[in-house]
């Protein structure tokens, strides 16, 4: 019995250790969320705003035609996977990898990998990677994702790969974040755009042409793409970390509970056997 009862408290105490672990890091990403969402918020207004002159170009020149509207012969894949740099984040990874894996069934495709999760889990798959130069996603900044950007338009251009998809974490709300898949290339959007008449009144000049200013600004519109989704990963993460840490540490603390009452109830056991024991001697004398 007397084991018994110290087995317990060593459990007892191990699973306090444990929580007070889960504790500390729901707490440290809970205060890393606020900046993180406000990260994300501040964000989109490069990306619509790049959108917007995209648009603007596309559908106010007549002659427009650019190599990142049309699509390409190659029917390769590539795919920019955002995932974390480590777990203890509930689904978080695991919802995202299982949402990539319906999006590549039955094609051909490379991975550009951001997050260390990402680059272990396609190279146990031997799936080709762009580049691991992007791993660990807490260091990437928005100079890295004009890089990518680059890389990409580079890739794009010359044919290794006709289609671009961006696969992340969507920021939906504290309790929700959705993995998504957005299309990066070709523009389809751009291209299927009718002409606006009034936009065809008054024609915009552009210098040298309206297909290279649309090509030179490609990129930076991915980037921001890019930017923005890291940014909503982030975010997701965070709270899907700060929701599991959360659970975790309530689930120690019930275990204690148990285990202190199992505890109080051997204890009191083995004080009743004691006073048994010494009155049954009594008794004997």
């Amino acid at each position: 019995m007397a084991a018994n009862m110290k087995a317990v408290k060593l459990r007892m105490k191990s699973i306090q250790s444990t929580m007070q672990i889960t504790k500390a890091m729901e707490l440290v990403a809970s205060s890393k969320l606020r900046k993180a969402k406000e990260r994300a918020q501040v964000s989109k207004p490069c990306f619509e705003m790049l959108r917007d002159t995209l648009g603007q170009i596309a559908s106010g020149n007549t002659d427009f035609m650019s190599p990142y509207t049309r699509e390409s012969k190659s029917e390769k894949w590539c795919y920019v996977v955002i995932a974390g740099d480590r777990g203890l984040a509930g689904g978080y990874n695991s919802n995202l990898f299982k949402l990539v894996e319906e999006q590549v069934a039955g094609k051909e495709y490379e991975v550009m990998p951001i997050g260390k999760k990402t680059v272990e889990y396609f190279r146990r798959r031997n799936v080709g990677l762009m580049t691991e130069e992007f791993a660990e996603a807490a260091d990437i900044s928005i100079g890295d994702c004009f890089e990518m950007a680059k890389r990409i338009c580079e890739g794009y251009r010359a044919g290794e790969y006709g289609h671009v998809a961006l696969c992340y974490t969507s920021f939906v709300s504290m309790l929700s974040q959705k993995p998504q898949t957005t299309a990066l290339l070709p523009l389809k959007d751009f291209c299927e755009k009718e002409a606006d008449p009034k936009n065809v009144r008054s024609l915009i000049l552009y210098e040298p042409d309206s297909e290279t200013v649309f090509d030179a600004i490609v990129p930076e519109y991915l980037a921001a793409l890019i930017y923005g989704a890291m940014c909503e990963s982030v975010a997701s993460e965070l709270a899907a970390r700060r929701t599991a840490m959360d659970a975790a540490t309530k689930n120690a603390g019930e275990m204690i509970e148990q285990l202190n009452l199992y505890y109080n109830r051997a204890r009191q056991a083995s004080i009743t056997q004691e006073i048994t024991e010494i009155v049954a001697g009594a008794e004997e004398s």
